[in-house]
């Protein structure tokens, strides 16, 4: 008998309303499948293991594949989907090399900015959920 095979540990935002629903909806559908995947809210977990400060885990989305190697952004998107199998294509597209920089320039410079900001904003009008 094998033994199990290490998950990808998915570093998440829990304070997040829209981050925690994405993930909430990967979890979901990881639960259904059995996928080896593990969800880890930035504030619930040691981020020294993770070689992050507080401000650094909350700018993107940051994963860590069963052989330790640390991925962020699309990347971590990317190793999330491939473990579903209705969003695996998606997974090989945004790895492609003509649509990998484009996705990873939205990602970058729209998307994961634009959240960061809502979720700063948030905490300083004091609207973040509290710590748990």
């Amino acid at each position: 008998m094998s033994p199990p095979m290490k998950p990808t540990v998915i570093l998440f935002n829990g304070r997040c309303p829209i981050c925690a629903a994405e993930i909430g909806h990967y979890r979901a559908k990881a639960d259904a499948l059995g996928a080896p995947l593990r969800f880890e809210d930035l504030h619930k977990t040691n981020l020294i293991l993770w070689h992050l400060t507080a401000d650094q885990a909350k700018r993107r989305l940051h994963a860590r594949l069963p052989d330790g190697t640390q991925i962020s952004g699309i990347a971590a998107f990317a190793a999330i989907w491939e473990h579903l199998p209705r969003m695996r294509w998606l997974s090989r597209a945004v790895r492609r090399p003509i649509l990998r920089p484009l996705a990873t320039f939205a990602y970058d410079w729209i998307a994961a900015p634009a959240l960061y900001h809502l979720h700063r904003r948030r905490e300083r009008l004091g609207k973040a959920p509290p710590p748990a």
